[in-house]
C-alpha cells in the first residue's frame, strides 16, 4: 500500500440548508446521490459547456458536522469559491476555501480508510484507491497508521498516468475543454439523467451525437520521455499534443479521426522523434482508433 500527500489539491467546503440542492443545480453529476463514503466526480462548466474546474464531492457524516467538501485543484480553489458565490443568490449556503488548513492524501494499492480525516473512495476508478482530507502535518502519521509507505506526489502521478486518468491543468486546459474531451463521461463524472445544470445542453448534445472528436488518451513509448507539450505527428500532419509522461507511459490530447486515418494508412505516430503508440484502458467505452467498428 502506498500513500502520498498531493500538494496540488485544495479543499472547498459547501454547507447550509440548501447546499445539496445548490450543488445539484450547478455541477455535472447528481449531488442527490452523494452520501458519506459515496462521493461523486463532477465539474462546474461555463454556459458553453467547457470545464471551469473539476473536483470530487465528498460528504461528511452528520456527527462530524456534515457538509460537502470539494477535493479540487488548489490553484483554482479561490476561483471556485468565487464562482459558487456568484451563483448562490438567496440560497442558504456558505462556501469556504479550506486549502490553508486541509490537504488531500491519496492511498492506493489495497487502500484502506483512514481515521485521520474525511476518507472516501476515488469515484473515477476503483484502482485509484482512497483519498483522505486531513491537515497536511498529519499525513505521515496517517500513512503509518494504515501501514502504507509514504511516497511522493510524483509516484502517485506516475500511477495515475499508467491508469490513463487525466489531470486538469496538465492534460487538458481549464476553460477550453469539454467534459467528453477530458474523459469525464468515461470516468463517472457526468450524470446524463439528472436535471439541469450549467452547460448541460452542450454536454448532452455531444453525448447523443457521439461527436467528441478529441479526447485525452493513454499512450506508451519505449525511448526517453518526450517533453510535455510536443505535437504528436503522423507524417507531416499533427494529430495531437503530448501531455503528462512518466516511466514509459503518458497521456495525449488526440484528434481521434486523424489518428484513425493515420493508423488505417499505416503511418506511425511520434513526438519529438520518439515513437508512441495508443494504449486502450479498460474503462474506455468509446470507439477506439484502429479497432473494427461495431455495427448493430
Amino acid at each position: 500500500m502506498q500513500a502520498a500527500l498531493l500538494p496540488d489539491r485544495g479543499v472547498v467546503k459547501v454547507v447550509g440548508d440548501d447546499a445539496r440542492r445548490f450543488l445539484n443545480g450547478l455541477v455535472t453529476n447528481d449531488a442527490a446521490k452523494v452520501a458519506p463514503g459515496k462521493p461523486a466526480f463532477a465539474a462546474l462548466l461555463t454556459p458553453q459547456g467547457k470545464i471551469i474546474v473539476d473536483f470530487i464531492v465528498a460528504e461528511a457524516l452528520a456527527e462530524d458536522g456534515g457538509g460537502f467538501f470539494l477535493d479540487c485543484p488548489r490553484a483554482l480553489a479561490p476561483d471556485l469559491v468565487e464562482k459558487l458565490n456568484f451563483y448562490k443568490l438567496r440560497a442558504k449556503v456558505l462556501c469556504e476555501d479550506l486549502s490553508d488548513v486541509l490537504g488531500v492524501m491519496a492511498i492506493w494499492n489495497d487502500a484502506g480508510e483512514s481515521e485521520y480525516g474525511l476518507s472516501y473512495p476515488d469515484p473515477r476508478l476503483p484502482a485509484l484507491g482512497m483519498r483522505v482530507m486531513l491537515p497536511p502535518h498529519l499525513a505521515a502519521e496517517a500513512a503509518s497508521d494504515l501501514r502504507a509507505t509514504l511516497a511522493d506526489a510524483e509516484s502517485y502521478d506516475a500511477y495515475r498516468i499508467a491508469l490513463g486518468v487525466p489531470r486538469g491543468g496538465t492534460d487538458f486546459i481549464y476553460g477550453d475543454t469539454f467534459p467528453h474531451e477530458a474523459d469525464m463521461d468515461q470516468l463517472n463524472g457526468v450524470d446524463f439523467d439528472k436535471g439541469c445544470y450549467v452547460g448541460q445542453e452542450v454536454v448532452s448534445r455531444v453525448e447523443h451525437r457521439a461527436s467528441a472528436r478529441s479526447r485525452v488518451v493513454p499512450i506508451a513509448y519505449d525511448d526517453f520521455s518526450p517533453l510535455s507539450g510536443l505535437p504528436i505527428m503522423a507524417g507531416e500532419k499533427q494529430v495531437g499534443t503530448l501531455c503528462s509522461t512518466a516511466e514509459g507511459r503518458g497521456l495525449a490530447l488526440m484528434r481521434l479521426d486523424r489518428v484513425e486515418d493515420a493508423l488505417a494508412k499505416g503511418i506511425a505516430l511520434e513526438a519529438g522523434g520518439v515513437s508512441i503508440r495508443l494504449v486502450k484502458p479498460d474503462w474506455a467505452k468509446f470507439e477506439w482508433p484502429g479497432e473494427e467498428k461495431v455495427t448493430s
